[in-house]
């Protein structure tokens, strides 16, 4: 009767589902892990780039700093300097533009700085 068994046991071939398991999982990790963050972060940048209003100031994919002057569909043109650029909205940079608006709120006169230093006094 073991002898059966063991004979059954060994001669069983692995199930195509077992095989395929590891592929599986690796598909679902890539996707949590790499793809849906990427397809989350474009919808915020897209989402910012629509929100773009004239006297924003922002800061292009390329490291232009500037202060948009005129609002269109698809472009933006900004003041930097002393000249004037024409620019594709989705080329200005979220993360730079909150950086560099971040470290210069208290020159801007960030209204959330004057509230709070006018509450000390």
């Amino acid at each position: 009767m073991t002898q059966l068994f063991l004979t059954v046991l060994l001669q069983s071939q692995p199930s195509p589902l077992g095989s395929f398991l590891p592929f599986i999982l690796l598909i679902l990790v890539l996707y949590f892990f790499m793809i849906r963050p990427q397809v989350k972060k474009q919808k915020e940048e897209s989402k910012f780039a629509e929100s773009i209003v004239k006297g924003m100031r922002v800061v292009t994919a390329s490291g232009i700093h500037g202060k948009v002057h005129e609002v269109g569909d698809h472009y933006l043109i900004i003041e930097s300097e002393n000249s004037r650029l024409k620019i594709n909205r989705n080329s200005v940079s979220k993360e730079l533009s909150q950086v560099y608006n971040d470290l210069n709120a208290p020159i801007l006169g960030n209204k959330k700085d004057e509230t709070e230093e006018v509450k000390k006094k």
